[in-house]
């Protein structure tokens, strides 16, 4: 079987190293909020190349605390990709706001200019862009929208560490920017893990403010803050696996040019290659068919495991049954068509022709 994501491969070629990280804050005796904490969020904010970054719990309290540090009136307007993961929709709703969905770009899925005029409101004060799948949206675009009126713009990174725009990363366009170190991302962690970066001074002490119980002085509250705090653990852990992201998000797309040279069959569509000025780090590499339970069946047997990302789109969820009458057609078809090949950075070149085959080999 070639597994969809072998994460205890990828975590043993790290083992040695991780193992001294996590002796290393057992014998310092400070579990929260220490030197590993502090030196993690430095190391990140250069990778990123903003002025700071905040280590929180995890990426949902990351995008909700994004939000948060706004003050936005209470039911505010946020414009939200509809195909987004369910989190993204969440983050807004959980912090008293409106979540306002919007039709993706049809050839990356990820938020488009036209797309933001239909849904601008009086109302409206941010735009929500989602990084989907590794491939930066369309930021400067974007932040000319917003900017022409006075509107926030948040990056939701959290499959989209490493990726760039004309040598520029992801959480640096926006105001506020928000990442995940669930497991499974790019860059993941061994349990839950989250951050806030940004290149606002304000925004930044204010986020690390309201992520330590409204304190920035023990015992003194100055707001109804929340405890999200990347433990030492976690952050002794990332500042290891840091150091290879950039190594592995490029045999990553190494897998996806192979995939998009080698996959022939005429049941799929390929995700766009994008230009050298953008670079996806290809959190997942998705492909789009009318025949997705036939295919997954075929694969399966073929010995290639596969994932859907994701079979059900947030106005269809029970959580917003108030948003069940709404129609988005683009975004239910990718819901109900799209399927992700595996894509691991310990895939073998063998493994990735194999995928290849296996999928050519199909017939609907």
């Amino acid at each position: 079987m070639i597994s969809f994501l072998n994460l205890k491969e990828i975590n043993a070629r790290h083992s040695e190293e991780i193992a001294q990280a996590m002796q290393d804050v057992l014998d310092s005796g400070w579990y929260v909020r220490g030197t590993q904490y502090q030196d993690f969020c430095r190391e990140f904010a250069e990778y990123c190349g903003t002025q700071h970054a905040i280590g929180v719990g995890n990426g949902l309290d990351a995008l909700e605390l994004c939000l948060d540090a706004l003050d936005l009136d209470a039911g505010a307007e946020v414009i939200v990709p509809a195909n987004t993961y369910i989190a993204t929709v969440l983050a807004v709703s959980r912090v008293g706001l409106t979540p306002v969905l919007v039709e993706p770009d049809p050839n990356t899925f990820n938020l488009s200019k036209n797309g933001l005029a239909e849904a601008l409101t009086s109302k409206t004060r941010a735009i929500l862009a989602v990084h989907l799948y590794g491939r930066l949206a369309d930021m400067p675009a974007i932040c000319e929208f917003a900017k022409e009126r006075g509107l926030f713009v948040i990056e939701d990174c959290a499959q989209s560490h490493g990726a760039t725009l004309n040598g520029t990363r992801a959480g640096n366009f926006g105001d506020i920017s928000a990442f995940s170190f669930y497991p499974g991302k790019n860059l993941g962690a061994l349990g839950d893990g989250g951050a806030v970066v940004t290149n606002d001074d304000a925004l930044a002490a204010k986020v690390d403010m309201l992520s330590n119980y409204g304190s920035q002085k023990k015992y003194v509250n100055e707001a109804k803050g929340r405890n999200s705090r990347l433990d030492e653990l976690q952050a002794a852990i990332l500042r290891v696996k840091l150091r290879y992201l950039d190594d592995e998000n490029s045999r990553r797309r190494e897998i996806a040019r192979a995939y998009c040279d080698g996959i022939k069959s005429n049941h799929v569509t390929l995700p766009e290659f994008p230009s050298d000025a953008l670079t996806s780090v290809w959190h997942l590499f998705v492909i789009r068919t009318k025949h997705r339970a036939l295919l997954e069946k075929h694969l399966k047997e073929r010995g290639v495991q596969t994932l859907v990302h994701y079979p059900i789109p947030p106005h269809q969820q029970a959580a917003y049954a108030e948003l069940a009458d709404l129609s988005f057609p683009l975004t239910e078809a990718i819901h109900e068509e799209v399927l992700s090949l595996p894509i691991d950075p310990t895939m073998s070149n063998d493994d990735v022709r194999d995928v290849c085959e296996a999928l050519n080999a199909f017939t609907a």
